[in-house]
């Protein structure tokens, strides 16, 4: 729910009152995927989602998701989504809002 707050596997893992290696483990075994990759998903669908519907630059979109600064969200975009966040939010937006 807050992706702006520390969801490091340690922050995780302390608030489950589990170790990190365990945690991970359980994590991994419930959900088919890591601790990591299941927040950066998160983030990644809490920024598209903020693309679509908002004209939020993109540092505000940054910060709001969790990724900090527009640095990361590029990073992010370019590597899983082939798209900078301003070339998906040309191809998307709109069509969202029609």
């Amino acid at each position: 729910q807050n992706l702006t707050a520390d969801l490091s596997v340690e922050a995780l893992a302390d608030r489950a009152a589990m170790s990190p290696r365990n945690f991970t483990r359980v994590f991994t075994r419930e959900t088919g995927t890591t601790p990591a990759r299941y927040v950066a998903e998160a983030r990644l669908a809490a920024a598209r989602d903020r693309l679509e519907q908002t004209m939020d630059t993109l540092e505000r979109v940054a910060v709001a998701t969790g990724f900090g600064s527009s640095i990361n969200l590029r990073r992010i975009f370019e590597k899983q989504l082939r798209l900078t966040p301003g070339e998906y939010r040309q191809r998307f937006h709109s069509r969202k809002m029609a």
